[in-house]
């Protein structure tokens, strides 16, 4: 037990596969199944860094629980999405940290119940755009709001009393906060899909790291399996998708860099990929911040979380053709991450711009 009270449980290969229920069950022997199924349901227990409510979930060799000694707060939900644009084809929004874009292909066969225990991104948007509608309805047609479509402009492929389709383009890992487009029809997804593979759409994030990277274009081919189950580049040629990050260094803060990323291409984790494997990973990040086949490296920023938000998206409007561009301030708690370490920091610190 750590001096916080929480505990630690490395999976092994005798409990892989197993659901978390049951590996807690075993941990915990002297608990019984309502006890555990409580610990779980009252928020105090993690996988690999990120709450977890599904009892069910099955664990992988090498992921670790973590027993907390008090329950965490509230997952955000449908309240902290905050939609920038909204009309018929599409909608662009703001996407809270510590909420999941989508459903991971394994868990497409998920029942209701289990799914409403955490809802994405994906499943909690439609309704919000249905009550954004209702709120936003005007009897003046002749001033329609620049986000909320006028009656004549309903959605397409919505039905009499159901909610909107929305049809997810990309994705924000799920402790990434910042901006994100979905499509509402089958064209403006078409169009949208064009633009992310001809690398047209304009997408920047800020982040904090360790050491102090200088301006650069990294470029790698990333796999799915580096050799230890975690997404890395690959030097065998012919092989993995090409990356490409542009580096921007902002501002020093003491052992640390205020980091602007802009994306040529978006592969999965590719900013977090590329800064670890240049040494400076993200502060925050419980996964890249061990070198392949090495020990984690230690991160004592204080990080809140993930130390990635995603500022700007820019595109044309996959049926208008209008270009629309969009940016997100930081997050309280990256803010006052910030603050922090700009107060912590060496006197003689300065920009690096």
């Amino acid at each position: 037990m750590k001096p916080d009270g929480s505990q630690n449980f490395h999976v092994a290969d005798p409990q892989a596969g197993k659901t978390l229920a049951a590996a807690l069950r075993f941990w915990l022997s002297g608990l019984s199944w309502s006890k555990i199924r409580q610990k779980i349901a009252t928020r105090r227990v993690q996988i690999n860094g990120n709450l977890c409510l599904d009892e069910e979930r099955r664990l992988r060799a090498g992921d670790v629980v973590k027993l907390l000694e008090h329950s965490l707060a509230p997952p955000p939900d449908a309240a902290d999405i905050t939609i920038r644009y909204l009309d018929a084809h599409l909608v662009v929004v703001e996407k809270p940290a510590g909420m999941t874009t989508m459903r991971h292909w394994e868990e497409r066969n998920w029942s209701v119940r289990r799914c409403q225990k955490q809802l994405t991104l994906l499943e909690m948007l439609p309704r919000v755009i249905a009550e954004a509608e209702t709120r936003r309805q005007r009897p003046d047609k002749s001033r329609p709001s620049p986000t909320a479509p006028s009656r004549s402009r309903k959605d397409p492929n919505r039905a009499q009393g159901r909610l909107p389709m929305v049809r997810a383009v990309h994705r924000l890992d799920r402790d990434t906060s910042g901006l994100m487009v979905f499509a509402r029809t089958v064209p403006a997804e078409r169009g949208l899909v064009q633009q992310f593979r001809r690398h047209t759409i304009r997408r920047s994030y800020l982040t904090v790291v360790h050491g102090h990277p200088a301006a650069q274009t990294i470029r790698s081919h990333l796999v799915r399996d580096r050799g230890d189950g975690r997404r890395g580049s690959t030097t065998l040629p012919n092989t993995g998708q090409l990356s490409v990050t542009h580096l921007r260094p902002l501002e020093r803060l003491g052992p640390y860099e205020l980091l602007e990323c802009r994306l040529e291409t978006g592969r999965t984790h590719q900013i977090r990929i590329h800064l670890s494997e240049a040494g400076h990973f993200v502060c925050g990040d419980k996964v890249y911040c061990q070198p392949l086949f090495e020990k984690p490296k230690p991160d004592r920023s204080g990080a809140p979380r993930l130390a990635l938000h995603a500022r700007e998206i820019g595109f044309l409007h996959p049926i208008s053709g209008e270009p629309l561009h969009f940016e997100m301030e930081l997050p309280d708690d990256l803010r006052d991450f910030i603050s922090r370490l700009r107060k912590n920091r060496p006197q003689e610190g300065t920009a690096s711009e």
